[in-house]
């Protein structure tokens, strides 16, 4: 028998672009309403065209980028329409998550959420907003993924990739990062616990106070977040 380990095949230049682009997107690095240049992306990528224009059909599926004739593509922007529709599908989800995963909390599982628990939230060694949020992601889907319900867990990803960039916006203005990180220790020792209803409702709370947080920054006077 062979004992050479086999190496995984590289990611499609399709995959890497769109890895690639997303996260840009998502940490505003490419910010709402910036208008996207195939050759400008594909020389920064240091990738062909056509994997670019690949993947910016991909990302617009996603909803994170338009097709605007003549003008190629932009970033979209992000309304307060798609905050309340975001916030209010983690709402309806996130909760009954949580409430399900009471209970299945083993030794390992435990240990896995205090360390994505404190990942993110070092700033004393550099740590920043998009680290946080990054390790928050994290935590929310393996809460998710506790409650044994696989697709719950893939839908809750999706949304929090969607909240994230929004996140971004809103920590610029406020950083909540040190109270997202005391509810999270709160969050787990419920979850310990078997406590479903408790769990539930520091979800819910969780996620209540994201949103609050996030139109608080994005409906400031300055910030011009369309409607």
């Amino acid at each position: 028998m062979s004992l050479i380990t086999p190496i995984d095949p590289p990611a499609s230049l399709t995959e890497q672009a769109v890895a690639a682009l997303r996260a840009d997107i998502l940490a505003v690095r490419l910010p709402p309403g910036e208008t996207l240049s195939e050759t400008a992306l594909a020389e920064r990528l240091g990738l062909g065209k056509a994997p670019v224009r690949a993947a910016l059909a991909r990302l617009a599926e996603e909803g994170l980028v338009q097709a605007m004739p003549r003008r190629g593509w932009v970033v979209s922007l992000v309304t307060i329409r798609d905050i309340h529709e975001v916030f209010d599908l983690r709402l309806l989800l996130e909760p009954e998550a949580a409430r399900r995963a009471a209970g299945r909390v083993d030794t390992e599982a435990l240990r896995c959420l205090d360390g994505v628990c404190a990942a993110g939230h070092r700033p004393e060694d550099g740590a920043t907003a998009l680290d946080f949020l990054q390790a928050n992601r994290a935590f929310h889907v393996a809460v998710a993924e506790l409650s044994g319900n696989a697709r719950l867990a893939r839908q809750v990803g999706r949304l929090l990739d969607e909240s994230t960039r929004m996140l971004v916006l809103g920590l610029s203005r406020r950083d909540r990062s040190g109270e997202m990180a005391h509810e999270h220790a709160a969050l787990i020792e419920a979850l310990a616990l078997g406590r479903g209803a408790e769990a539930a409702a520091l979800m819910e709370a969780q996620v209540a106070a994201s949103r609050a947080m996030v139109l608080a920054a994005l409906t400031a006077p300055e910030m011009s977040v369309p409607v």
